[in-house]
């Protein structure tokens, strides 16, 4: 038996990997992936940048960037053009090394996805490429606060998101994650406001703040920030960048980075940053975090005010190893990102907090994804998901996160801790710096681990984790005694205790998130009762207060309703908003008094929250 599975297994891995390969091109050890990448115009395999130097000032009266970019080529086709990608830029001029005009052209009109592909004409001794440009007010990477959106109320704020393809609203390039580059930068912004950038190395020329980047990355970390901020030190290598009036909550909720920073290493090899810093930025930013290289950025609504919510740094970190370091080539390998640092974030968990917290949040996140697997349709429950005719934002589901990073602890479940430890550690080596495909990783997987522990290979089907629909029933969830105490206090609550004599004294976060989701489908007076004891909806912990204000919705609770409002007019992280949304369209009257709010808090919200939630909401721009 064990010899002719592990027949059938060989066989399905060689059919897996075929598939992969005849349609995936895989670079050499020594180079980046020139895989074609269907969310990008351009041609990296023909004339690729290498290296770009920005020049940008920053017009926070009108919401525009005015820039100059300058791309240094790499030509492996004489006569080939060099393709970038752009979105709403206002190209203006385009001049070689010298100063010279060079020809260029643009279509008419623009792709809803892509925007527009800028073809320059080389000639025959271009080495440089000099775009002189301007962004539009409605860039969807850069948000303009207003004073009264940030926490200080007195400047003006702009921050970038760039991922997956939103870079190109900013600056001309190449925004593909197969095409990386070192870069630098010159930002000249009003008086009074400070400039940071995702940079290792951060300078000042008199009124403009300068910034270079030594290390290789994709475009979509490229990052700047800009307004009323200041530092402040957690160790030699780890600062924290917020408001004024936030910085001393920030510093002592993030006291702990630098374990984080120490942890990670001792388990995956050295970090190659330089710095690891956090910038907390206002609420309306869209995600919890964006790993951008060296600084990472933030939401504020992990500062929960007793570091339980600071995984999200953990998972941010992390990627400076899978994600900034070893980098999918392309969107729909995104689960080779995020997969792999929701293992390693576990892993930091684990090594900092112990064992019974990381075994919490995993089971969160494996509740969370069992959750969303009800929803979503069958080709988008794959790890190797087809984006084809789609944005990439629609493959930035739980799949990705939860069920890439449930494969990695299946493969440590039948081949042990140590062994995978030293096959993560060899993969970030060996790929250091270069961006890689799904076909890449199944190459590394069966060399590497399954034919050197060949007796062991056929206890897991690669291709079903990789290529199946679903979560495959060998997926490996760890046993939660924490969890298990809070299953006996919702039995003791449904059999009828009251609330005040339920035993939660010095539950974490965690514990109440499961207690929350344990309520199913209470009724109001049961939701009034939980909420005289608790006083959940006067909770500063936003995880906890989107729950609950989820269940309150669905019971009718409309104790909350003020809360609820405000909520969602000053935080914008898509995270709480698309359920809380959700909830609302499912209420007596919901698309009324969703659509009431939405049309206030719009404005207050990124553009990648606002593309999600116009789309639920059936919104219409006018």
């Amino acid at each position: 038996m064990a010899a002719g599975g592990e027949r059938r297994y060989n066989t399905s891995m060689r059919s897996l990997l075929l598939l992969f390969l005849a349609g995936c091109t895989v670079a050499p050890a020594s180079m980046t992936s020139t895989t074609a990448d269907i969310h990008s115009y351009a041609e990296p395999q023909r004339v690729r940048s290498t290296h770009l130097d920005l020049e940008l000032t920053l017009d926070f009266e009108r919401h525009v960037a005015h820039g100059l970019v300058t791309h240094h080529l790499q030509r492996s086709e004489a006569t080939a053009p060099f393709v970038l990608d752009t979105a709403g830029l206002t190209i203006e001029a385009v001049q070689d090394q010298t100063g010279f005009p060079v020809s260029w052209e643009q279509p008419m009109q623009s792709d809803p996805v892509l925007g527009k592909r800028l073809i320059v004409h080389l000639n025959a001794n271009t080495e440089r490429v000099r775009i002189r440009y301007a962004t539009a007010p409605d860039a969807e990477a850069m948000q303009w606060l207003a004073p009264e959106q940030t926490n200080g109320g007195k400047l003006p704020f702009l921050f970038t998101q760039g991922q997956a393809i939103l870079t190109r609203t900013w600056i001309p390039l190449q925004d593909t994650p197969a095409v990386r580059v070192t870069w630098s930068a010159r930002i000249k912004a009003p008086n009074g406001l400070v400039t940071v950038m995702s940079a290792s190395e951060r300078g000042q020329d008199g009124e403009v703040a300068t910034f270079s980047m030594k290390q290789p990355v994709p475009s979509y970390l490229i990052a700047l920030a800009c307004g009323d901020l200041t530092s402040r030190p957690l160790s030699g290598r780890c600062a924290v960048w917020a408001e004024p009036s936030m910085i001393e909550l920030a510093a002592s909720e993030l006291a702990e980075t630098e374990l984080m920073v120490s942890a990670c290493e001792r388990l995956f090899g050295a970090y190659r940053w330089g710095r690891y810093d956090v910038l907390v930025l206002p609420p309306s930013f869209p995600f919890g975090g964006m790993e951008n290289p060296c600084l990472t950025f933030a939401t504020p609504t992990i500062l929960a005010g007793d570091r339980s919510l600071v995984s999200l740094i953990a998972h941010e970190l992390a990627h400076s190893w899978s994600g900034n370091l070893v980098t999918n080539a392309t969107w729909r390998d995104f689960w080779l990102n995020e997969g792999f640092t929701v293992y390693l974030e576990a892993r930091i968990m684990e090594e900092v907090f112990g064992q019974g917290r990381a075994a919490m949040e995993v089971n969160l996140g494996m509740q969370e994804l069992a959750a969303e697997l009800q929803t979503l349709p069958l080709a988008d429950q794959k790890l190797h998901i087809d984006l084809t005719g789609r944005n990439p934002d629609d493959g930035m589901t739980g799949v990705p996160y939860q069920k890439g990073a449930a494969f990695l602890r299946r493969l440590e479940q039948v081949f042990g801790r140590a062994r995978l430890d030293a096959f993560l550690q060899s993969w970030f080596d060996r790929h250091a710096f270069q961006s890689v495909t799904t076909a890449t990783f199944v190459a590394f997987l069966q060399a590497e681990l399954l034919a050197k522990h060949a007796a062991k290979a056929n206890q897991i089907d690669v291709t079903q984790w990789i290529t199946g629909t679903g979560l495959p029933g060998d997926a490996p969830v760890p046993d939660s005694e924490l969890f298990a105490a809070v299953d006996a206090q919702l039995v003791a609550w449904r059999g009828g205790t009251p609330p005040l004599q339920l035993l939660t004294k010095d539950w974490a976060t965690q514990m109440w998130l499961r207690f929350l989701a344990g309520l199913g489908t209470a009724d109001k007076d049961k939701l009034a009762e939980l909420d005289s004891a608790f006083v959940f909806t006067r909770s500063g912990n936003s995880e906890i207060l989107c729950a609950w204000l989820v269940l309150a919705i669905r019971a009718d609770y409309h104790a909350v309703d003020r809360r609820l409002e405000l909520f969602l007019m000053t935080v914008g992280r898509r995270k709480f908003l698309k359920p809380l949304y959700e909830a609302l369209l499912l209420s007596a009257d919901g698309q009324a008094r969703a659509l009431a709010i939405y049309a206030k808090a719009r404005p207050r919200y990124h553009a990648v929250s606002q593309r999600t939630l116009d789309a639920m909401l059936g919104y219409k721009t006018k």
